[in-house]
């Protein structure tokens, strides 16, 4: 099966993966397996394509300055939470949130987890940050970054 972009559709890749005598047979010849960039790198890369300044995304995404600062230089490895800030931080929808989380190595968002449906329906709708975070209060779901203050 081969998917809309050309590439191999995931549950081919699980079948040769599974029908394989050995890993290595699979890795050697599968042109499909991705190398993920470095996190920061990555991101870095996503502000230049936008032509954004980190401090811009971050101010968006509500991360304070200096931890933003050392994501985007590779000090530090974001939670999953702070990789959906930044998402929303650098306005992107929600096919591109989810390559972001698998680049940051974490949890795609899944939409039988309400908390997930919430985050995935604001990306998609281009909804701030801001409201994201009053529609998960509302919902009785725990705010993208955890209690700041008491604000949100």
């Amino acid at each position: 099966m081969i998917d809309k972009s050309g590439n191999l559709s995931t549950t081919e890749m699980w079948r040769r993966l599974f029908c394989a005598s050995d890993v290595s047979e699979f890795i050697s010849g599968s042109d499909d397996l991705q190398t993920l960039p470095v996190f920061s790198d990555y991101i870095s890369q996503l502000c230049r394509a936008r032509g954004e300044k980190p401090e811009r995304v971050l101010k968006r995404a509500d991360i304070e300055s200096s931890y933003g600062h050392r994501l985007f230089s590779g000090g530090r490895r974001p939670s999953r939470d702070t990789v959906l800030q930044l998402a929303f931080g650098l306005e992107l929808n929600s096919d591109e949130a989810q390559q972001l989380l698998k680049v940051a190595r974490e949890a795609a968002l899944h939409p039988k987890i309400k908390r997930d449906a919430v985050i995935a329906y604001c990306l998609h709708r281009r909804i701030s940050l801001e409201k994201t975070q009053q529609l998960l209060i509302e919902n009785g779901l725990p705010i993208l970054g955890g209690a700041k203050n008491g604000t949100i």
